[in-house]
């Protein structure tokens, strides 16, 4: 008499597979020249993983954290408007500094325009010579005043314009570790990026300084993340940490 197979209580015997078909529960090995099928859960050669994300273009944010590719440079953080603000800071204060100097001379420009019109008193007020006397010392003091001005405004764009342009930085960028570039290629902005990020700025102060503020407030408005101005809009460039 025979049992059979001792884990069979019934002492049955167990059907014979299908042909062609797998066992139940025993891995069958994948006929020969046949590519064995994709597992669940593991991605096959040259597939993205799943969840995984597909590499950055240049120039585009890396999933709003801040940080972003830029052509030649590869991946880098986009400055923040708190160290611009404070670059622009310690920039006001080189100006400022210009601006002292500037008034030193014009204050020794104004001393000998008032010599000259003390010179004027002492000339008899209905003759010839005293009227052009004052003429003179008038055209003088129009002329020292605009002259200031032309000077600590060519001074200004220099200082702005040039150091944007070959450095990409300003004292106040460089002390914070900023730097201005071009997005499509990561060099120094040049001349023509350089003027066009100052001059913008400058046509907002004709307005009251209102423009200007808006100018310097407007990359809090940029919702693509990168925290371009307008002005950096316009100049194709981007603010970033060294």
């Amino acid at each position: 008499m025979s049992f059979g197979d001792p884990n069979n209580p019934y002492g049955q015997q167990q059907p014979p597979a299908p042909q062609g078909q797998p066992g139940y529960g025993y891995p069958q090995q994948a006929p020969q020249g046949v590519p064995p099928q994709a597992g669940y859960g593991y991605p096959q050669q040259g597939q993205q993983p799943y969840g995984g994300m597909p590499p950055q273009a240049p120039g585009t944010l890396q999933a709003n954290n801040g940080y972003i590719n830029v052509a030649g440079l590869g991946t880098v953080q986009v400055a923040t408007m708190g160290r611009r603000f404070g670059a622009r800071v310690i920039d006001g204060a080189v100006i400022f500094v210009l601006y002292l100097i500037f008034s030193g001379i014009g204050l020794a420009g104004a001393v000998g325009l008032q010599k000259s019109i003390d010179d004027c008193k002492t000339m008899d007020p209905l003759s010839s010579a005293y009227q052009s006397c004052v003429n003179d010392a008038a055209g003088g003091f129009v002329a020292a005043f605009l002259g200031f001005i032309l000077i600590f405004f060519v001074a200004t764009l220099l200082y702005e314009w040039l150091m944007i342009a070959f450095v990409g930085a300003t004292v106040g960028k460089l002390a914070l570790g900023l730097k201005v570039v071009k997005e499509n290629t990561g060099q120094n902005p040049g001349l023509g990026g350089g003027f066009i990020r100052w001059i913008i700025p400058m046509v907002g102060a004709f307005l009251c300084g209102i423009g200007q503020i808006l100018v310097y407030l407007s990359p809090f408005f940029d919702n693509s993340g990168k925290l371009q101005g307008w002005h950096d809009r316009a100049a194709g460039t981007i603010v970033v940490k060294k």
